[in-house]
């Protein structure tokens, strides 16, 4: 594994004395490494008219949606419809969630290690936007990206 697993605040996940541990987030390129290995998250690709709706929006207006999504669906201790709040197609986010193992808490838990029931922390929320736009950034799953 490369570079180990990054703690809700950016660093290394470390054992707290007192405080219990801090909850581990994945490595970056672990993680891009271990989904393009998923047949199921390395087929997903943006359509057209999800790239288009990227191009005119601009990346930095489809990532304020993605907060709002992450805030409403995912955010939540508890997310109303978990497992399934997250279509699978009509905003470059929804794809980019899906792909990157971002769109449950289930996913986020299996691939993310960030634990269900609880709210997400702030840091958590950033960390799931910034997989979000890594991946919309390297080119939304088109091929020879």
């Amino acid at each position: 594994m490369r570079g180990g697993l990054v703690g809700a605040t950016g660093g290394r996940a470390r054992e707290g004395g007192g405080g219990g541990a801090v909850e581990a987030m994945r490595d970056m390129d672990d993680l891009l490494e271990a989904l393009s290995r998923s047949k199921f998250r390395s087929r997903m690709r943006l359509g057209a008219k999800e790239r288009a709706y990227l191009e005119e929006k601009t990346l930095a207006v489809v990532l304020e949606h993605g907060r709002r999504f992450v805030l409403e669906r995912l955010a939540p201790a508890e997310p109303r419809n978990d497992g399934r709040q997250t279509p699978m197609r009509s905003h470059p986010v929804f794809v980019a969630q899906h792909a990157t193992a971002t769109c449950c808490r289930g996913c986020l838990a299996k691939w993310h290690f960030i634990g269900k029931g609880r709210s997400l922390t702030d840091e958590e929320i950033d960390y799931v936007l910034q997989v979000v736009e890594r991946w919309l950034v390297d080119g939304g799953g088109a091929s020879g990206c």
